[in-house]
Formats: structure tokens, C-alpha cells, sequence
């Protein structure tokens, strides 16, 4: 049977309960959609961040914890089902068909793709509302009460740092799947084994295939070319090309450069299948080079432009000019977070946005980041890097 594994206690700390990474906050949702009373839920936000929930112990299928209240402590437990024999090893085929899902686990991600192929396999990873069961000592009739509200908020907390929490829970330590995908990558299957004696069958009759000869050593792609380094405008030369009416020689040969490292960058995405420079309108770009090269700023005052792109890119020039409806559901959580954080100040919502008294903004983007504002004079202003944490950020 596998073994329990305890987690310490986490300290008092300010922090966002919603969790991280997509996968812990699929977490939270499940545990949030099946609550009726959302006071338990923004007291169990409390109880997490101050530090009353003791040493988190995670088993297939369970996880309990020692809950410490002002009147009492109470023990709180959250059931999940754990995955039968056959589940297991419809997931190990989809961990085994992509050398990637594996590095991305032991890397702390949980990609997109694996949950989507198994749950095409019919195994469900992630919890949805009504997976998961909780209950308590405490005499409240609603679930999840306080106390298992705050358990499963800081098990938000354990699965951001590291996926395999998850996998503990359904029925396998890491060490366990760890040893089953290597065991089965090393056991050749009984189709595999009939494919190879038919082949060699065939060999004997008919000769080598000319398949075999062409995807042996010899056929293999070769490695992909070194990314070339940066060019500096020092060894960029411009000769031979008139510059267009309206721009001098020092400006044709700025954009040349900036050309250059976008290229440099296309490159890069192609060689090593990182993301691509994002499409930019004439608007953003020219933001994006007067930020790069004030010299090229048009005459109009594009200041808070460029400062919002350099903390944010595209998204934060997109909050700093434009409103949007986004999910109430995201808008009222980040809110009684900061409500649960004490910070004692009236806030308002708007759209995209959470003003925090009269001065203190916060605009969330497209992509689940919120970006940081203060009232200057009349005129609100950006003021650091965006955070997916509301509660995590520079004014």
C-alpha cells in the first residue's frame, strides 16, 4: 500500500489562496463550486493565510489535517476517489507516449495536454465539482465548512509546488509511477513483439525493406543550428539603402536592428518550440520601439504608454487604454482576498478593474495577470510588473 506523506504546517503568511499554477486553481474551483455558503469560505481564506492549519498529511484518496480555531481544534478531512488499476494504466500510456509530460512533471508543471489526453482515456486527474468530499469535527452543517475550506485551500499551496501531490492522491507516489513508466518503457508489448517477428519474416523472404534503410542512423535529422548571438548596432552596417523621406540614416539603421532581433527571436521559437513574439498593431509596435529606442517616440506624449509597456508588454498597454468584462467569478474572488488580507480599505469594482480606496488600482489582464496602478495627480499610473496574485504587488 503506498504511504502517507505529512507536509509541514505552513507559516502566517499573506498569499493567495487561489493558487498559482492552473492546475492548483482547478483545485480551488472544485472545492469553491460545491460550497453553498461563501462566509465559510472567506473565513477557511483567514484560517489559511494566519497559519492555523497544522501538518497536512496527503494518502490515496485522503487528505487530513489538525485545524486550530480561537474556542477549539477540530480535525478536518477531504476524500477523493483514487484511480482503479485499469485508470492507472491508461495514464501511464499517455505519460509514456510523450517523453515531454513526464519532464514537465518532475519539472512541478502539469501540462495542459496530459490532463486533456487522459481525460480523452477516460481518467479524470483533476477534481470537478462534487469530486471531492469534505468533512470535520466541527459542528457546522455546511461543506466544506471554515476548517476544511482552509485545509484544501493550503493543499492549493502543496500542488503548485509540485504536481505530483495530485498523482499522490489518486493512488501513486512518484517514486511508484516513476518505476511503472520505466518498467513498461523497457518491456516491449505483445503487439510490438509480433510486429518485430513479422518483420523479420519478411526480411528473410524479401530482403530489407528500403523504410528500414531510410529511417535508420543515416536518415536522422541533424541537430538544429546554434541560435546566432544578438547584433549591437555596433556591427550593424546600413550602406547602399537611401533612407525614406522623413527618416534619417541613425533611425533606418535602429529599425534595421530591432528587424533583426525580432528575427533572432522567430528563430529561437522555431529551434526550441518556445512561444513566438506576439502580433502587435501599428499602435503597440510603436510603443514597443519607443520603448526600446526613445529616439524613435512619435511627437505625442506616449510616456504612460511606454511605462505601461515595460512593466507589462502588450497586455499591460491593453489594461492601461481599454476595459473589459472578464468573469465576476475572478473579479469577487480576488476581492475577498484582499478583504481577507486586512488592508481596511473600501474597494470597488469596475469592469476590469478593483480601485483600493481612492489611489491604489488594480487592472487585470487577458491572460489572469493584474497590473498595479496609483492615482497620480488626475492620472492613473502603472507602477510595477503584473502578478497572476492579487496579493503580490509593487504600488
Amino acid at each position: 500500500m503506498t504511504a502517507a506523506q505529512g507536509f509541514p504546517a505552513f507559516p502566517a503568511q499573506r498569499r493567495s489562496t487561489r493558487g498559482r499554477s492552473w492546475w492548483a486553481r482547478a483545485w480551488v474551483q472544485a472545492m469553491e463550486d460545491t460550497s453553498l455558503d461563501s462566509e465559510q469560505l472567506r473565513r477557511g481564506r483567514r484560517y489559511a493565510n494566519s497559519g492555523q492549519v497544522g501538518t497536512i498529511t496527503i494518502s490515496p484518496g485522503r487528505i487530513n489535517a489538525t485545524v486550530y480555531a480561537p474556542e477549539d481544534t477540530y480535525e478536518s478531512v477531504v476524500q477523493v476517489d483514487e484511480l482503479n488499476e485499469d485508470d492507472w494504466r491508461r495514464l501511464r500510456e499517455q505519460v509514456a507516449s510523450r517523453a515531454g509530460h513526464i519532464a514537465a512533471l518532475l519539472d512541478g508543471e502539469m501540462p495542459h495536454k496530459l490532463v486533456e489526453a487522459a481525460a480523452d482515456a477516460g481518467v479524470t486527474l483533476l477534481p470537478g465539482i462534487g469530486d471531492l468530499d469534505p468533512s470535520c469535527t466541527c459542528d457546522a452543517w455546511e461543506l466544506p465548512c471554515q476548517h476544511a475550506a482552509a485545509l484544501c485551500y493550503q493543499v492549493a499551496w502543496l500542488l503548485d509546488a509540485d504536481p505530483f501531490v495530485l498523482l499522490l492522491l489518486r493512488g501513486r507516489t512518484r517514486e511508484d509511477l516513476l518505476a511503472e513508466l520505466q518498467a513498461a518503457a523497457s518491456r516491449p508489448t505483445d503487439d510490438e513483439t509480433a510486429a518485430d517477428s513479422k518483420e523479420a519474416g519478411r526480411a528473410s523472404e524479401a530482403g530489407v525493406a528500403a523504410t528500414d534503410v531510410l529511417s535508420g542512423p543515416a536518415a536522422e535529422l541533424p541537430e538544429p543550428p546554434e541560435l546566432p548571438a544578438k547584433v549591437t548596432i555596433e556591427q550593424l552596417a546600413v550602406s547602399g539603402i537611401e533612407p525614406p523621406d522623413g527618416l534619417g540614416p541613425a533611425t533606418l539603421q535602429l529599425l534595421v536592428l530591432d528587424a533583426a532581433r525580432r528575427a533572432r527571436s522567430l528563430l529561437n521559437a522555431l529551434l526550441h518550440g518556445s512561444p513566438a513574439p506576439q502580433p502587435l498593431d501599428e499602435w503597440q509596435d510603436t510603443i514597443r520601439l519607443a520603448a526600446d529606442f526613445p529616439v524613435l517616440a512619435p511627437d505625442e506624449d506616449v510616456a504612460l504608454g511606454i511605462q505601461a509597456w515595460r512593466y507589462g508588454g502588450a497586455p499591460g498597454l491593453d489594461v492601461l487604454e481599454h476595459t473589459w468584462t472578464p468573469d465576476p467569478a475572478d473579479l469577487n474572488r480576488a476581492r475577498t482576498e484582499l478583504e481577507a488580507a486586512g488592508d481596511d480599505l473600501p474597494i470597488t469594482t469596475s469592469a476590469n478593474q478593483l480601485t483600493l480606496g481612492a489611489d491604489v488600482q488594480l487592472r487585470l489582464d487577458r491572460a489572469g495577470r493584474w497590473h498595479p496602478y496609483r492615482r497620480v495627480g488626475d492620472t492613473w499610473t502603472p507602477t510595477g510588473p503584473p502578478s497572476s496574485d492579487p496579493l503580490v504587488m509593487e504600488w
